[in-house]
C-alpha cells in the first residue's frame, strides 16, 4: 500500500505541474521584434569594448605614452605635458613625427606651464604604430585634429 501512496502523491503534484504549464502558456503573449530591435537590445547589453571597434593607436599609447601622458592624456603636473587641446598635439605631423623618433629634451612650455622632463625616442616602433599613435593621440583627450599617415611616417624617417 505504501507503493500506492507514492504513486497517488506523485500522479497528483504531475498533473498539477502540466496543469500550471498549460495556463502558463495560455496568457503569455510574444510580440514580433524587428531584425533591428534586436540587434540594438542585444548592443545594450554587451560591454562597450565589444561594440565599439578600438583605435589602433590606442595599444600602443598604453604600452608607451601611458606611464608619463596618463590615460586621459592630462600629463602629470610639473613633469609630463598633456596632450589634450593647446599642447603640442596640434603642430605639423612632421614636428610630431620627429619627437617621437628623436625623443625631447630640455624645457618646453605646454599652455602656460614649464616641462623639463626628458621624453626617450621611440625609433624603434615601426612607421604604422607611429602613424597609429599619433593619430589616436591627435583625435583623442578634446583634440580633432587630422590623423597621421604612414606615408607621411615613412617619408620623415627616410630623411626625404
Amino acid at each position: 500500500m505504501n507503493n500506492n501512496f507514492k504513486w497517488l502523491v506523485f500522479s497528483v503534484l504531475f498533473g498539477g505541474v502540466i496543469i500550471s504549464c498549460q495556463n502558463n502558456t495560455e496568457s503569455r503573449k510574444v510580440e514580433a521584434v524587428s531584425s533591428e530591435q534586436l540587434a540594438n537590445e542585444i548592443n545594450k547589453s554587451l560591454p562597450a569594448s565589444s561594440t565599439e571597434k578600438e583605435h589602433p593607436g590606442k595599444a600602443v599609447y598604453n604600452k608607451y605614452c601611458l606611464t608619463c601622458h596618463q590615460a586621459d592624456g592630462s600629463g602629470v603636473p610639473d613633469m609630463h605635458p598633456p596632450l589634450g587641446p593647446g599642447s603640442w598635439v596640434g603642430k605639423e605631423p612632421q614636428e610630431l613625427i620627429a619627437i617621437m623618433m628623436k625623443g625631447l629634451s630640455g624645457q618646453i612650455e605646454v599652455n602656460g606651464k614649464i616641462y623639463k622632463n626628458f621624453m626617450p625616442s621611440h625609433a624603434q616602433l615601426t612607421d604604422d604604430e607611429i602613424a597609429d599613435v599619433l593619430s589616436y593621440i591627435r583625435t583623442s583627450f578634446g583634440n580633432n585634429f587630422d590623423p597621421v599617415t604612414t606615408e607621411i611616417v615613412r617619408k620623415i624617417r627616410s630623411g626625404r
